[in-house]
């Protein structure tokens, strides 16, 4: 599974680079064939798609991690329980305590996605905002 996933994040990756290699190459090659009248900018359109990328890529990531990460948590601890019932309470202390740790890092996930789509600090340095 691990594979896969690494494979296909590869190749969404190389995708995304060709693809922003093409356009940017179509459109040197309409500049260089065509004097435009005038010229429009569309810094703040690519600004908000990337963040909006990003914010996107933040939360999935995010996600898969911890759930990830809780699912192998609740597995080893429903076998440490079938294995030793009369630990039972303190396994499932340990259990819950680790879970939330888990959990705050999909919370940092949001909060990180939040700040890139409402707060966003690029287009302070570009001027836009």
């Amino acid at each position: 599974m691990r594979r896969t996933f690494g494979v296909g994040a590869l190749t969404m990756f190389a995708f995304l680079v060709s693809a922003s290699l093409a356009a940017a190459a179509a459109k040197a090659v309409a500049v260089a064939a065509a004097a435009p009248v005038s010229t429009v900018d569309y810094t703040k359109a690519i600004v908000i798609g990337c963040s909006l990328l990003v914010a996107g890529l933040a939360m999935a990531l995010g996600t898969i991690g911890t759930g990830l990460g809780m699912g192998s948590g609740l597995s080893s601890a429903v076998n440490a329980v079938g294995r030793n019932p009369e630990a039972q309470g303190k396994v499932l202390i340990t259990m819950m305590v680790g879970l939330a740790m888990i959990e705050s890092l999909a919370i940092y996930a949001l909060v990180i996605a939040l700040v890139v789509l409402y707060a966003n600090p690029l287009l302070k340095y570009i001027g836009l905002s």
